[in-house]
């Protein structure tokens, strides 16, 4: 019990220096509701760490963003994906705040947005205004809260960053307060061989190791026998009081007889290191069972910055006959603690389980360009496309290639070639090159098209082909009805989709002029509202052209009444 108290104090006082780095008392919160948090900073994503901290909306849209501090405006984005329509705001101590998935924004800001957007007939758009342009009073209401772009669901995702060097920081560091004295859950052990000869409870390859509570709340896993170099890795989440999300940890510590080998948080990081996460993460794990194991130890291809210690990279020698006491440590933001101790003793015994190793055809050298003939199509990997040498399985069939699999990340972009001398100009126009999922039903993946090449530039491995798009978008009246009166109407919708290559574009005039329309692709619609323009015409001449990306289009056209 005494280890336990101060090992929480030392993870304590960590905290509070780290939070004295920080602003306390000079932003307000951005939202006048109870913060309660569906996504901690620095939780672990698809191919990223969180940049921010996601605030519950009440599972509402609506609601008002308030300036968390004097300050200007020195970005808007506004896109499909991503962020959705995004707000930056400078502020005059150096720190960024950045408000993202919003509905809409305060009127001036809209007017300045919707300006640009008629001018260049565009609903996506990312602006620079002029410092100063668009001011910012710390309280008034700058934006509200939504559910654009890539979100699951209504919330407000946010982040504060340093102006300079645009590094997010928690933004738990800066004053927010959010109930929280719910312990991190410990979900899974596992022990890994790394190596040569090294074993773990007569294996070579990974083994996942038992544990029990014990009376102190703390964790205690059944002995590991070893030999060689091994590391450990855990799957944990946190939970904060008032909310049900399996969120993030804030930090991890693992200590070997009392010294420490391994130490990080997420207090801050860079997001050119962010696609890193696929080493801090067990990949392969996770591509077989969508679980992230956070290892303990630094694989190779490991750039991150969030190590505070990092001694043998985490990597334990055991020798034979001697015992080793592991204690990992993995604590929230505001201290809670769940602790795990390991038992090791040295010892080499009669491998069960050996390691395994599948040898294809074709190997990749990591560090080095590597370049593959698979008849119907080639391959291109830059040099540090992967972290790691391996074999890679590659297979080709009827238009098909398959690279691999989904349990080795890729860095950088590689690049898949077509050829598709066989087919004739008019065939061309309709293929792309489509990703097969598990159940082979294809997705667009980005096509250049340059004569009988087909080429597209990917970090996924997997299946692709080409397939052939010969169906147009389908466009339907959502809220209206031909020769309808629609005087009460706010605004106007219609659906839009397309089954295979996915909508390219799409574009609406009335009357004649172009319309702003607001396409949400996660719900197929655009809307257009009339607050926008004012009509001078009781009968008005709707027009929609949508185009799919291998260029089919639709014309849709309708007639409505408004005074």
């Amino acid at each position: 019990m005494k280890a336990v108290f101060f090992s929480l104090l030392f993870i304590l006082s960590c905290q509070i220096n780290a939070q004295e780095k920080y602003p306390k008392d000079y932003f307000r919160s951005p939202l006048d509701v109870p913060i309660i948090l569906a996504g901690t900073f620095g939780e672990l994503r698809s191919n990223h760490f969180h940049g921010g901290i996601d605030i519950k909306t009440q599972q509402r849209e609506g609601l008002p963003i308030y300036g968390i501090a004097d300050g200007t405006v020195t970005r808007i984005k506004i896109s499909h994906w991503g962020y959705g329509k995004a707000l930056y705001v400078a502020h005059p101590n150096g720190y960024t705040s950045v408000y993202g998935h919003l509905q809409k924004f305060s009127p001036e800001i809209e007017a300045y947005i919707q300006k640009v957007q008629y001018d260049k007939k565009s609903y996506t758009l990312e602006l620079f205004p002029d410092f100063g342009e668009l001011k910012v009073k710390k309280d008034s209401i700058i934006a509200y809260t939504g559910n654009t772009g890539g979100s699951s669901g209504p919330h407000l995702h946010f982040e504060i960053r340093s102006s300079i060097s645009e590094k997010p920081t928690n933004p738990l560091f800066y004053g927010i307060d959010v109930r929280d004295a719910t312990d991190p859950t410990l979900v899974s052990l596992y022990a890994y061989p790394l190596s040569k000869n090294a074993q773990v409870n007569q294996s070579a390859e990974k083994m996942e190791i038992n544990f029990s509570k014990q009376s102190d709340g703390s964790f205690l896993a059944d002995k590991v026998y070893a030999s060689g170099t091994i590391g450990f890795g855990v799957n944990a989440y946190d939970r904060q009081d008032l909310a049900a999300n399996k969120n993030g940890l804030y930090a991890v510590k693992q200590s070997v007889n009392g010294k420490v080998y391994t130490d990080f948080d997420f207090e801050t990081f860079s997001f050119g290191e962010t696609r890193y996460i696929n080493t801090l993460i067990d990949y392969h794990h996770f591509g077989k069972y969508r679980q992230r194991i956070q290892k303990c130890f630094r694989s190779p291809g490991n750039k991150l910055s969030i190590y505070n210690t990092l001694v043998n990279d985490g990597k334990i020698d055991v020798r034979e006959g001697l015992s080793y006491n592991v204690e990992i440590l993995m604590t929230d933001f505001e201290g809670n603690l769940t602790k795990l101790v390991i038992p090791v003793e040295g010892k080499k015994q009669a491998l069960k389980i050996r390691s395994k190793t599948e040898k294809t055809d074709y190997y990749i050298s990591a560090k080095r360009p590597n370049t593959f003939n698979l008849g119907v199509a080639s391959v291109y990997f830059p040099a540090s496309t992967f972290y790691e040498d391996f074999y890679i399985d590659l297979r080709e069939a009827n238009d098909t290639v398959t690279i691999h699999n989904n349990t080795v990340p890729a860095h950088r972009n590689f690049t898949i070639t077509f050829d598709t001398e066989k087919y004739s100009p008019v065939e061309r126009k309709q293929l792309f090159i489509a990703r097969l999922d598990s159940k082979l039903r294809p997705s667009y993946a980005s096509t250049y098209k340059r004569g009988k090449t087909f080429t597209t530039r990917t970090r996924n491995l997997g299946t692709y082909t080409l397939a052939k798009d010969t169906i147009a978008p389908v466009i339907k009246p959502k809220n209206f009805k031909e020769k309808q009166w629609l005087n009460n109407y706010k605004y106007l919708s219609l659906t839009i989709a397309d089954d295979l290559s996915g909508i390219d574009s799409y574009s609406a005039t009335l009357n004649g002029e172009w319309i702003l329309m607001e396409y949400e692709p996660k719900k197929n619609t655009i809307t257009y509202n009339f607050d926008d323009k004012i009509l001078d015409k009781t009968q008005c001449e709707l027009k929609v052209t949508v185009t799919d990306n291998v260029g089919n289009s639709t014309i849709f056209t309708s007639s409505f009444y408004r005074k």
